[in-house]
């Protein structure tokens, strides 16, 4: 039994960064439970008072964990650890007694310890933003990850949920959160695979012994519960919160976060000096893109040719090509197999056209470069919050105008180190004045997500949009603040930075001028992106016709011209028309971007 500490000097070491990082205590960081931890378990606390009682958890630390054969050293190897350190306790052989924990320690990779964010996926609501997690890796070789294991945060969600329940519960709070480790195989198969989710890994500057310390720490957080919070307490921050263990001095935490986009992860880490590496792995869908590109177009239609009919092979088409032709069309025809069936359970003709498509593909030696250059990686994109001011004629009306955008990113924002035709809007705010009329609101945007995905010779995705929220338009002979929801699917193309698009467009709308509560419309919309060295395009054309005869048409153009990364200037024309009338606008902003 080690000798009884002095009061004060325990009074000191439960104020220590250290010791409140170990117990998840909220320093100010958000606006949920401020002072006390962020567990929302009670089988991680010894004492009852624990959660908020930083000082009574560390005096029944002390008093359990002092004496050689305790089971409570077993539960919390990292808390006894810290104590060990500041008290001069012996730490060999403290966990001698603990079979299960030594044999669990044993098996977990500690040699180095990554950074993985897998990019945006639009078609999931809990990874539009992307996603962070941690790879513990036994070996310095970036290659060698497949024995790797993956530290992962995420919402405990049992069963099957519809998508508008789930973002509701996460922003609500109505799920636990956990950490759970699990082989990195199996996320690669999630993220790249079947989700096509290009990867961004970040080695960490860290010593041994401070992975060590984490991994302890893991093993005390095994089946814990957390409050999980879709903005703010989720896979990002509690990552940053994990870290902050490691290195409790570097302020990874400092600061109020209203929320906690992953991309703001990686960019707290580089502030704080703890990257060391960067590697990119691109996804199956861009390594399928890549061998297209490699391709003339009629290489292009044999290889989608051969997918259907490996025997084509054979053919005087096929063989008049060079060996290193031959390969990469086969090798586009296996992937373009492998990419449409990655959700579905490959029927016997399928597996049997794949294996024929393998043996031509082994047949032949491809010498071309396999390499694909690296995009601007996310954490050089803009900031996550938007500032506009600027102004503009309605007619022959002015206007000033002022903008604020909660989060993240439109089709014509400056695209460096974002995917182009991807758009993630959530609550965009307009305020507008005029001589006559005080600032009042113009539009609200809760959501407003765009997926514009090209279509190819080789894979034909579906594009789409939701759009919610309110806007002023004209009906019953003035305009009125309207609550509306729309959204369809589409289809777009691209050549070069050149993307037409269109969609169905079916809309529900809450308007005061209408007799029903809800009035429903349809139509469609078309236009088209340009990406240029120097700015961002957007124009089009959309109808919606409404089921009381009322209809209303649009015709825009909107020109993005970035002036640095967090700085651009936006110009935007527009005509609307409804039955009897119509007016045209233009305005010009200035955006400010910051995290």
């Amino acid at each position: 039994m080690a000798s009884p500490v002095d009061p004060d000097r325990l009074k000191v070491l439960s104020e220590a960064p250290l010791w409140l990082a170990l117990l998840h205590v909220n320093r100010g960081a958000t606006i949920h439970s401020r002072g006390e931890s962020y567990v929302d378990d009670d089988s991680f606390f010894l004492h009852p008072d624990g959660a908020t009682d930083a000082l009574a958890e560390l005096e029944k630390t002390v008093a359990l964990t002092s004496a050689p054969g305790s089971e409570a050293r077993c539960r919390f190897p990292a808390r006894y650890r810290y104590l060990a350190e500041q008290l001069g306790w012996p730490l060999e052989g403290a966990f001698s007694h603990c079979d299960e924990y030594q044999e669990w320690f044993a098996q977990i990779p500690r040699q180095r310890l990554v950074l993985v964010f897998p990019a945006s996926y639009l078609n999931s609501p809990s990874s539009m933003f992307g996603h962070t997690l941690l790879r513990l890796d036994g070996s310095d070789d970036p290659e060698t990850v497949w024995p790797s294991w993956a530290v992962n945060f995420g919402a405990a969600v049992s069963g099957q949920e519809n998508s508008m329940l789930y973002v509701y519960r996460g922003l609500a709070g109505g799920y636990p959160g956990r950490f759970v480790i699990v082989p990195y195989a199996t996320k690669i198969q999630e993220y790249s695979h079947m989700e096509n989710r290009d990867m961004w890994e970040y080695t960490l500057d860290l010593e041994p012994e401070e992975i060590e310390l984490l991994v302890m720490h893991l093993w005390e957080l095994r089946e814990v519960n957390f409050d999980y919070y879709f903005f703010d307490e989720n896979c990002s921050f509690r990552l940053l919160e994990l870290l902050d263990i490691i290195r409790p001095g570097t302020s990874l935490l400092d600061g109020f976060r209203l929320a906690e986009p992953p991309v703001n992860t990686v960019r707290a880490l580089y502030e704080a000096d703890l990257i060391e590496e960067r590697v990119y792995r691109p996804s199956k869908a861009v390594e399928l893109e890549a061998d297209r590109l490699r391709l003339d177009k009629h290489a292009q239609r044999l290889s989608k040719r051969l997918m259907k009919d490996p025997t084509l092979a054979q053919s005087d088409a096929f063989l008049a090509y060079s060996e290193s032709d031959r390969h990469l069309m086969a090798r586009l025809a296996f992937r373009t197999l492998r990419f449409k069936y990655r959700k579905k359970e490959r029927d016997a003709d399928v597996a049997q056209r794949s294996f024929a498509l393998l043996r031509v593909m082994n047949a032949y030696q491809y010498d071309g470069d396999d390499q694909i250059a690296a995009p601007v990686p996310p954490e050089m994109g803009h900031g996550t919050q938007m500032l506009s001011l600027g102004g503009g004629q309605l007619d022959n009306t002015d206007f000033g105008e002022i903008g604020y955008r909660f989060t993240y990113h439109d089709l014509i924002d400056r695209n460096t180190g974002f995917l182009r035709g991807a758009q993630i809007e959530g609550i965009d705010l307009r305020f507008r004045s005029t001589d006559s009329e005080a600032l009042k609101l113009q539009t609200a945007d809760i959501v407003h997500i765009r997926s514009l995905s090209p279509r190819n010779r080789m894979i034909k995705p579906i594009s789409w949009f939701v759009h919610g929220g309110l806007e002023r338009a004209q009906a019953g002979g003035r305009k009125r603040l309207v609550r509306f929801v729309q959204g369809g699917p589409g289809l777009t193309w691209q050549a070069g930075g050149f993307m037409p698009y269109a969609f169905a467009v079916a809309r529900v709308e809450n308007n005061s001028a209408y007799s029903p509560l809800l009035e429903g419309g349809g139509g469609a919309s078309a236009g088209a992106l340009w990406y240029l060295p120097w700015a961002e395009i957007n124009l089009g054309s959309e109808g919606i016709y409404f089921g009381n005869d009322e209809y209303r048409h649009r015709q825009f153009f909107h020109v993005n011209i970035p002036l640095g990364r967090q700085d651009a200037l936006r110009a935007e024309w527009q005509r609307d028309a409804w039955r009897g009338d119509n007016e045209n606008g233009f305005s010009i902003s200035w955006r400010h971007f910051f995290d």
